[in-house]
C-alpha cells in the first residue's frame, strides 16, 4: 500500500468502502471501513489521488483528504457508472471510482472550500423555504378551485384573498374546512417569514465578501446571482477558460456535430445550473427591456442592442448571460475589477 497511487472511496453515512489501486492498475486493497478507522487510516497512507463521487458528504471528505497532504478527484456519479463492471455493490462501485479517475474524458466536480460551504448552505435553504411556500400556495389554489374560488396567480392577489376568504360566511367552506385552510394559511406565513430571514442572512453575506461586491458590479447581477456565481465558478482553477464556465452553467446551445459539419441547436435544460442560469436570465431580461426603450450610451450596449433587433429579446438575454459569465470568470480568476465599456462619444 505504500506505492499505491488511487484511492477509491464509496461514501456513505457509516460504513465506507475503500479501494487502493496502484500505478500498474492492480487492485490492493478492497474492504470496508467505519467512519473514524477511515480518518486514521487516510492520515496515514502516503500522499495519493483520493477519488469520491460528487454525492452527500463528498465535500467533507474532500477537504478532510486535502488537509492531510493527498490530492482529490470529487466524480459525478453518472460518469462512474459506465466503469462499474458486475453488479451495484460497494466493492464494485469503490473499483469504478478509482477506474474512473484515471479516464481521460473525466470532468471531476469542484471541491468547495468552507466559505463556499456557508454561501452555498445559506442559499439551499432559502431556495427551499421558497419552494415550500410555493407548494403551499398551489394547494391552497388547487383546494379551493373545487369550491368554485379562484385566486389570480400573483402573490399579492393570494396574500389579499385568502384572509377574505376564510372570513366570508357565505362561501361553501364547512367549518372543519376553514379551520384546516387556516392553519395552512398560518404555516404559510411563517415560511414567509423564515424566507425573509434567510434572504436577509444571504444578502447580508454578499455585502461582507469582497469578490461578490466585485461581481455585483456587472450588468444584471445582483445579490443573489452573485453568491451562486461565486459558488459556481470558485477561483475560476476548475475551468481551462471562460467558455468552459458558461457551458457548465448552461448558457451554451447543445452541439450535434459530425463529419466537420458543426450544428448547434438551443440551449439544453440538463446538465446546468439550473438556479444561477434562472437567476441570471431574469437580470438580463430585465436590462434587455430596459434597452429596448433607449440608445445604447456604450459599446457593451450598442452590440446587445443590435442583437435584440437581429435576433429578439430571449435570445439577446442569453446571450448576455453568456457573456456574464465569462466575465466573472475572467474576474474571480484573475482577482480583478470589473471595467465599465467606454461610453459612446
Amino acid at each position: 500500500m505504500k506505492h499505491c497511487n488511487v484511492i477509491g472511496i464509496d461514501l456513505a453515512k457509516n460504513i465506507f468502502q475503500v479501494c487502493i489501486i496502484n500505478k500498474e492498475g492492480k487492485i490492493l486493497f478492497n474492504k470496508t471501513m467505519k467512519r473514524e478507522p477511515l480518518k486514521n487510516w487516510l492520515a496515514n497512507q502516503t500522499q495519493a489521488l483520493v477519488a469520491m463521487e460528487s454525492c452527500g458528504s463528498s465535500n467533507y471528505w474532500g477537504r478532510f483528504a486535502k488537509s492531510l497532504g493527498h490530492q482529490v478527484m470529487l466524480i459525478p456519479p453518472r460518469q462512474v457508472k459506465p466503469y462499474r463492471n458486475g453488479q451495484k455493490t460497494d466493492a464494485n462501485d469503490a473499483v469504478a471510482i478509482a477506474v474512473a479517475s484515471q479516464a481521460a474524458n473525466i470532468q471531476p466536480s469542484r471541491l468547495l472550500n468552507i466559505e463556499q460551504q456557508n454561501l452555498q448552505t445559506t442559499e439551499r435553504m432559502r431556495d427551499m423555504v421558497n419552494k415550500q411556500k410555493l407548494q403551499i400556495s398551489n394547494q391552497l389554489r388547487g383546494l379551493l378551485l373545487e369550491y368554485g374560488i379562484v385566486i389570480n396567480k400573483t402573490e399579492r392577489e393570494f396574500r389579499a384573498r385568502i384572509p377574505a376568504i376564510l372570513e366570508d360566511a357565505d362561501n361553501d367552506l364547512s367549518a372543519v374546512v376553514r379551520e384546516n385552510l387556516y392553519c395552512l394559511w398560518q404555516l404559510y406565513l411563517r415560511l414567509d417569514e423564515d424566507y425573509n430571514g434567510l434572504d436577509r442572512s444571504l444578502r447580508k453575506l454578499a455585502e461582507q465578501d469582497d469578490e461578490c461586491q466585485r461581481l455585483m458590479k456587472l450588468e444584471s447581477v445582483g445579490p443573489i446571482s452573485a453568491v451562486r456565481l461565486k459558488v459556481q465558478l470558485g477561483h475560476g482553477e476548475h475551468f481551462k477558460s471562460g467558455r468552459q464556465a458558461s457551458a457548465c452553467v448552461g448558457a451554451t446551445p447543445k452541439q450535434h456535430s459530425s463529419g466537420g459539419k458543426v450544428k448547434l441547436g438551443a440551449v439544453g435544460k440538463a446538465s446546468c445550473d439550473r438556479p444561477l442560469r434562472s437567476c441570471l436570465f431574469l437580470g438580463a431580461r430585465a436590462v434587455v427591456s430596459k434597452l429596448k426603450k433607449r440608445e445604447p450610451k456604450n459599446a457593451k450596449e450598442a452590440w446587445l442592442k443590435a442583437l435584440i433587433e437581429r435576433r429578439g429579446v430571449n435570445c439577446s438575454a442569453m446571450a448576455l448571460v453568456n457573456k456574464t459569465i465569462r466575465t466573472a470568470y475572467a474576474m474571480l480568476k484573475t482577482g480583478s475589477e470589473y471595467r465599465t465599456p467606454e461610453s459612446i462619444v
